[in-house]
């Protein structure tokens, strides 16, 4: 490592922890600019299909138009956007009169056309008499008017009405010239022109000086009278602000905490290599705020548990790193050229183990929708912000903490070479056996469960369709008293004469899944639990989802899960030039998410949207340890060409067992904190992670090094079988079999 002046070591250090802090204060500051999702601003979320299959586009863009309008009148932060060719969403933040919106948001617009005068003061008048309404109108297109040398083109709405408007509209028009005549929608007036004339041919054109949006805006609003398109509600959610703020603020508390608790540890370990890591783990936070407000990605609940999840991960690239500077000290280079050397070789393990990271996160996000995409762009946000801060910021720090003079062997910890590698091969059918057992287990759970209630798994809302209601109680309601009080006061409410009531374990929340409800009888069961309970209405939550949706929902769940797999089996392929290191590697991940969903069927967990993300989140972080084995594996097999491959494989787990056990620990910390302190809908996917990110260790340690060599060593079996052909020739089969030994070797 080239050596530098203390003087200019120190100005470095100074430069690197000012803009640290720098990046956390923006950060911070930045905070309440992130926008937010609506299971942490509250509000209402809603998607509508259209009953017709395959509607116009225009026609889909006047739905979008009139249900954007609509929702505006609410939040002048609502969005409304198009979902596939039938569907639209809406998402509504910061709302308190739930279901009062969304009874409303589905009916169809009122278009009037209104006689009107203007006032001595000259205000529109006269609104109360309606002289045609938006049955009357056959269509509205903008049309352009060619401006004047020197001046800018304008635009005009054509409007045509059918043949009884076109009657009444000419009668209207010879009666009202020289007076304006109000095109109102929904109460409210978007546009007064005035009559220049009588109208006969059952066409008119509207001037104003109107710019292409302005025209665009009110032919689509004109033409919304005459709309066709009937929606039916798919799915819907509905939280209160409450809540909301609620879920931030643990959320918040889980990962200070968590994050305090990784720092203790890394310095504990590594001692100035982890101090190093902390600095650069700080302005990994600030710019991970940084980052989520400049790229405008909107927060959600998943979000945050993703952006604790990337902390815990960020740590991986560093331990990975401080576990080779250590190894380079323990032969006797200084520590100088340990650092040098450290990040040279820890450089391809990183990479590789994020990227398959990100592959997991890219598949969440075009597979996924809603809360889920917003996990897998945090959660891909903080990939890519870990291995810049790792590579590069720790880098900094370390080269100017050399140069202040942090020399010694004993500030970075020192690890010996392995004299007596532990036998994980050896002890390879116990772990196979075991694994095998559990999820023999599992499957055996599925059929107990799939017999006894119809279904191998608890499936949630997301994958069984009807309504969720989470109640937050003012007392501790016992299973009993649920089933007592609350029950009966559900079924009066709703029809529902079988509810299904759920205890969030350490809170006063109770979660009622009942059949779908539409808009009134959720409000009915609402204001029936406040009555009968005194339940703050604020902290009720309803989520509602159609057997269509749900069906599409465990659909993406496989489809997802196996592209994932598929992907990172073609890029560790690419990677390693050896199909035996992506087949051991992907048939790990598939014994980790089995381990998790056997889990699910045993202690009968809700199966939701989160599963897919939980699923895919296990695939691409317990990769991460297998790529580390498998890189030493690689790097082993250069230096080593004449060692026996059982010793060799043995040697690769034991040197990197040290980072796998040490990366997984701050991970699962972090987790652990999220799943204490966290909201319940957070705990639904703490505790599965948790699960994954053992079983992710386990696999990666005891799994996938001895599946290698039991391949590999299949195939030195059978080349090895392989008999000679032609005696004496050059391209004999004996000579092919030895070449192909040696490859695999």
């Amino acid at each position: 490592m080239k050596e530098e002046t203390k003087g200019k070591s120190l100005l470095k250090f100074i430069l690197i922890i000012a803009a640290t802090v720098g990046i956390c204060i923006l950060g911070y500051i930045t905070m309440p600019d992130i926008k937010l999702g609506l299971d942490l601003d509250g509000g209402v979320s809603i998607t509508y299909q259209t009953t017709e299959e395959n509607p116009s586009q225009q026609d889909m863009d006047d739905t979008i138009y009139k249900l954007q309008k609509r929702a505006e009148g609410y939040s002048s932060e609502a969005e409304v956007y198009q979902e596939g060719s039938n569907r639209i969403n809406i998402d509504i933040p910061g709302v308190s009169d739930a279901n009062e919106i969304l009874e409303e948001l589905g009916k169809p617009g009122s278009l009037q056309f209104c006689e009107a005068s203007y006032d001595e003061d000259g205000n529109l008048t006269g609104f109360d008499n309606v002289v045609l309404d938006g049955t009357q109108v056959k269509d509205a297109q903008v049309g352009m008017i060619q401006g004047q040398a020197g001046s800018a083109d304008e635009y005009e709405v054509g409007v045509t009405f059918t043949d009884a408007g076109a009657q009444t509209f000419a009668e209207v028009t010879e009666r009202n010239i020289g007076k304006p005549l109000a095109i109102v929608y929904d109460n409210e007036v978007v546009s007064a022109p005035m009559v220049n004339e009588a109208i006969t041919g059952g066409q008119c054109s509207i001037t104003g000086g109107f710019t292409y949006e302005e025209a665009t805006n009110l032919a689509s609003t004109i033409r919304l009278g005459a709309l066709k398109l009937e929606l039916t509600e798919l799915r819907s959610n509905v939280v209160g602000a409450k809540l909301g703020q609620q879920a931030i603020e643990t959320s918040i508390l889980a990962g200070i905490v968590g994050f305090a608790l990784v720092v203790v540890l890394m310095i504990g370990v590594y001692r100035m290599a982890g101090v190093a890591a902390s600095i650069a783990l700080s302005a990994y936070v600030g710019l991970i705020l940084v980052m989520l407000n400049a790229f405008e990605i909107t927060l959600t609940l998943p979000g945050v548990a993703g952006i604790v999840l990337s902390i815990g991960m960020a740590v991986d690239a560093n331990v990975i790193i401080f576990t080779r500077i250590k190894e380079e000290i323990g032969v006797g280079k200084s520590v100088g050229e340990a650092i040098h050397t450290g990040f040279h070789k820890a450089l391809s393990a990183i990479i590789d183990g994020n990227v398959t990271t990100i592959i997991a996160a890219a598949v969440l996000y075009f597979r996924g929708s809603g809360t889920v995409r917003g996990f897998a762009q945090t959660l891909a946000l903080g990939v890519i912000l870990s291995m810049f801060t790792a590579l590069f910021v720790t880098r900094w720090i370390l080269h100017a903490m050399y140069g202040l003079g942090c020399n010694k062997p004993g500030m970075y910890g020192i690890k010996k070479p392995v004299e007596k590698p532990m036998d994980f091969v050896g002890k390879r059918k116990i772990c196979y056996t075991v694994s095998a057992l559990v999820i023999a287990c599992g499957l055996v759970f599925m059929g107990i469960n799939k017999a006894n209630t119809g279904d191998m798994f608890n499936y949630g809302l997301d994958f069984k369709g009807g309504t969720s209601t989470n109640v937050t109680f003012n007392e501790d309601m016992s299973l009993d008293r649920i089933s007592a009080e609350v029950a009966p006061v559900v079924t009066e409410a709703t029809g529902d004469p079988a509810p299904q009531t759920q205890k969030v374990a350490g809170t006063n929340e109770v979660i009622i899944k009942t059949h779908s409800l539409d808009s009134e009888q959720r409000d009915k069961l609402n204001q029936a639990l406040a009555d009968s309970f005194g339940v703050d209405q604020e902290k009720i939550t309803a989520e509602n989802i159609s057997g269509a949706v749900s069906g599409e929902m465990k659909q993406d769940a496989v489809v997802a899960t196996a592209a994932a797999a598929l992907l990172m089996l073609l890029y560790i392929w690419f990677r390693f030039k050896n199909i035996r290191f992506a087949s051991s590697a992907v048939l790990a991940l598939i014994h980790d998410v089995m381990v998790v969903v056997t889990c699910y069927a045993v202690l009968k967990w809700s199966v939701g949207s989160t599963f897919i993300a939980c699923a895919l989140t296990i695939v691409g972080y317990s990769i991460n340890a297998t790529i580390v084995i498998f890189d030493r594996i690689r790097e082993n097999l250069k230096l080593h060409p004449a060692k026996d491959i059982r010793e060799l494989v043995n040697l690769s787990i034991t040197e990197t067992l040290s980072r796998s056990v040490n990366t997984s620990l701050t991970t699962f910390i972090m987790v652990l904190c999220l799943y204490i302190l966290g909201v319940s809908s957070i705990r639904e996917f703490a505790m599965p992670l948790m699960v994954g990110i053992v079983a992710g260790a386990y696999s990666s340690v005891c799994i996938t090094g001895p599946l290698w060599y039991d391949m590999s060593k299949h195939m030195r079996e059978k080349a090895a079988k392989a008999v000679p052909v032609q005696e004496g020739g050059r391209h004999s089969r004996k000579i092919k079999a030895a070449e192909k030994a040696k490859e695999v070797k």
